[in-house]
């Protein structure tokens, strides 16, 4: 195998591990903007949820409550749950692929019943006191999500006029949801959990696309400089390695001793040429 050769095989196999390296690390990079994007999303909507559900409670629960006796309760126009998860459906009208669970494990309404996932969700809040959020990747229905969930807690008495004894509750709350599910709460227990899920199959599939693209121009990047490092290799070293190893062949054999070896380069093959023109000569006086 010739210089060329050698030097190409070298220079391809050096090419292709940094394609390599740059697919992989393009890759894991884009897959990780993607769950950051995915992550701020989240904390976009379940904040805009929880403006909902304060200004329910802190603004409109009051002066309805001037409005209405006292043991009357109207979900819509009362709770910051249902107001939440009302405002959110208007929402995912336009943006489907989003979800919003109010994720309980005994709720009121069987729509908020948390599935097996959920339910770790809340046990690891309960066992983690300290722990305010939990995030990662989740699969559901063939389908991978990027979840955030926040722990909800009995805070105060006050919940439990609705979630305590079920026959302490507001009438029209019992005539809404019964008296089976939903009550004999704990003051501060962890019952629920906040959950937006993002989907992440879309930002895997773009990530890949991007790496295979990074990858594709990195090859014709790396075949080009192949064919400018062959044409430089014939030109600047090969051919004339290969003409000085001629005219030492015919200085051998004692022809073409009188014409003389012409390069003028300053590198390493003008050196060789130096000092085959300085053979030819020797070989000529010795030959006289």
């Amino acid at each position: 195998m010739g210089i060329r050769m050698r030097s190409i095989l070298v220079m391809g196999i050096l090419g292709l591990l940094a394609i390599v390296v740059i697919g992989i690390a393009s890759y894991k990079l884009s897959v990780t903007n993607a769950l950051n994007e995915a992550k701020i999303k989240s904390n976009i909507i379940l904040n805009y949820a929880m403006a909902t559900k304060e200004y329910m409670k802190q603004v409109q629960k009051p002066l309805v409550k001037e409005l209405i006796e006292s043991d009357r309760f109207y979900p819509e126009l009362m709770s910051g749950f249902v107001s939440a998860r009302g405002t959110f459906e208007l929402f995912k009208k336009t943006s489907p692929e989003y979800t919003f669970k109010q994720a309980t494990i005994d709720p009121l309404n069987p729509f908020n019943k948390a599935d097996q996932d959920e339910i770790g969700f809340i046990k690891k809040f309960g066992q983690n006191p300290a722990l305010k959020s939990s995030e990662g990747i989740i699969s559901k229905n063939g389908a991978e999500f990027f979840y955030f969930a926040q722990p909800i807690k009995v805070g105060n008495a006050k919940c439990l006029i609705c979630h305590g004894d079920p026959y302490d509750a507001p009438k029209d709350q019992i005539e809404i949801y019964g008296t089976e599910t939903g009550y004999n709460w704990k003051l501060n227990d962890t019952v629920a959990a906040f959950v937006i899920y993002v989907p992440t199959e879309a930002a895997i599939a773009a990530a890949k696309k991007l790496s295979f693209t990074l990858v594709l121009i990195g090859a014709g990047g790396i075949i080009v400089i192949l064919l400018i490092l062959w044409t430089f290799l014939n030109k600047s070293v090969v051919l004339p390695i290969t003409e000085l190893a001629e005219r030492t062949e015919n200085f051998s054999l004692g022809e073409n001793l009188d014409d003389p070896v012409i390069n003028k380069s300053n590198d390493e093959i003008g050196t060789l040429a130096k000092s085959i023109e300085r053979l030819r000569i020797s070989l000529v006086k010795l030959l006289q």
